[in-house]
């Protein structure tokens, strides 16, 4: 089968629902909740706090073993689990826009604490799955449409929802946003259950096997440098976006502005970026494409550094869109890029037998530097200013790449 007949399956379009499920409450907390927060006055060290809030991202591993050991008694191993985070999300995030951020900050903590929890439960379950219904030759390609499918749910909350907050309350614009769940509802009712591997027969053998695989697989030492690799490959470009938003709104820029400018001048070159990078993987291979994706990912973070230096614009006119649209578009290309082949190869690294509990590991990993050095934003922010901040992030992005030479090395024949 060649690569556009590939493209062209039952197996790919569900990909593109797996991945609008798990990229809307995400983006919701990457890019909603910030600019709630700073519209209504909150500073900027509490908004980079709550980037704690997005911990079970990072410990998800925990419970994922409940996840490959137990059954819920409606659609099976996989679906039941979609199914009971997707209508809790679809809940929470309605519920949300009910808080006032001066005086109800402890709800909203709670509350966004528990969309996250749904969320990184509802990636495990989807990842299990998309792992299961893809075959070998099909993960490059099938986790590609996932990621840009992803990328274009931030759409709705990083564009739509901030265009209606200009509008409308915010209770409204978090119960639309809410209404973007029930295409994964409707997903997960509509697709049959994967069986490629019999579930753990004990909970036992469902926390400890995944891992006493994987440290035997090839010993301690690959085991430890997968996963340091995993941890630093997205540490300068994940730091670099954690305060997107506000950095838009600090630069003079309207909630408007960012909504069609900002969010739609990185959709393209993301969904192109990534539907090429899918494609060029089937002809390259996966080791090559972290190293090639990797430079372009590490060199979109200077034109952040770029738009810093010539802001705050006391007026915004067409050159000031422009440019912005210019380093949102770079930034989305190296990023749509470099997280196809970062996800691929997690996937390519799952023992298909432990695969909700080894995905889970392995994409918490990946959350870490998203979940904990982003928590820590604001105060660099605040202390060295944008343009310095955004030069740090460039040098934090340096130990991923060098990595590569152990862990995916460019002439491995054996890929």
């Amino acid at each position: 089968m060649s690569v556009w007949q590939q493209l062209f399956t039952k197996r790919m379009l569900i990909c593109v629902f797996t991945g609008f499920a798990s990229g809307l409450p995400l983006f919701l907390l990457f890019n909603l909740v910030p600019a709630w927060l700073r519209s209504e006055q909150v500073d900027l060290k509490t908004i980079g706090l709550f980037a704690l809030i997005q911990f079970p991202y990072t410990w998800k591993f925990l419970w994922s073993p409940f996840l490959d050991r137990y059954v819920l008694p409606i659609l099976g191993r996989r679906r039941g689990w979609m199914m009971l985070t997707q209508v809790g999300l679809l809940l929470v995030i309605a519920a949300l826009g009910g808080f006032s951020p001066q005086t109800d900050m402890t709800a909203i903590v709670l509350f966004c604490t528990l969309l996250a929890f749904l969320s990184a439960t509802q990636d495990i379950a989807l990842d299990a799955y998309r792992r299961e219904l893809l075959s070998d030759v099909e993960l490059g390609l099938g986790n590609a449409i996932h990621v840009n499918a992803y990328r274009v749910a931030g759409l709705v909350p990083g564009s739509l929802s901030l265009i209606l907050a200009d509008h409308m309350a915010w209770d409204w614009v978090f119960i639309i946003t809410a209404l973007f769940i029930l295409p994964g509802i409707a997903m997960t009712l509509m697709v049959s259950e994967p069986h490629r591997a019999s579930p753990p027969k004990t909970l036992r053998e469902a926390v400890v096997e995944p891992f006493h695989e994987f440290i035997t697989r090839k010993g301690w030492n690959s085991a430890l440098l997968v996963l340091a690799f995993l941890l630093f490959y997205k540490l300068g470009d994940s730091m670099c976006t954690a305060l997107a938003t506000p950095f838009y709104l600090d630069m003079g820029f309207s909630k408007t502005d960012i909504g069609l400018i900002a969010k739609n001048a990185g959709l393209w070159p993301s969904i192109i970026g990534g539907m090429i990078g899918g494609l060029w993987m089937v002809k390259i291979g996966i080791n090559r494409a972290l190293w090639l994706f990797g430079v372009v990912q590490v060199v979109s973070i200077f034109g952040f550094a770029w738009l810093a230096s010539h802001g705050p614009f006391t007026e915004i006119g067409v050159a000031e869109r422009t440019q912005l649209a210019i380093v949102i578009g770079l930034e989305a290309l190296g990023v749509g890029l470099g997280t196809v082949a970062f996800v691929a190869f997690i996937a390519r690294t799952t023992h298909p037998a432990y695969t909700a509990t080894q995905f889970a590991l392995f994409t918490s990993l990946m959350a870490i530097p998203r979940t904990f050095a982003n928590a820590a934003t604001g105060w660099l922010v605040e202390g060295m200013g944008w343009t310095m901040f955004f030069l740090l992030c460039v040098v934090l992005a340096i130990p991923g790449m060098v990595l590569l030479l152990k862990v995916a090395p460019w002439n491995d024949s054996t890929e």
